[in-house]
């Protein structure tokens, strides 16, 4: 996942915190960061797991 949008799913959470809040634009914005970002997680760890090779 590029670096550009991991800092925008931070800045969103950083802003979701304070008294402003989020519109709702970016509460869907912020849910398809982290949709996007949780696929990308999976992706990784699921490779990790194919290149595992168990000796005995």
């Amino acid at each position: 996942m590029e670096k550009a949008k991991i800092e925008r799913i931070n800045e969103l959470a950083r802003k979701s915190k304070t008294a402003q809040g989020l519109t709702a634009a970016e509460k869907d914005e912020q849910a398809a960061l982290r949709k996007e970002y949780l696929a990308a997680i999976r992706a990784s760890f699921k490779a990790q797991l194919d290149n595992i090779e168990i000796v005995d």
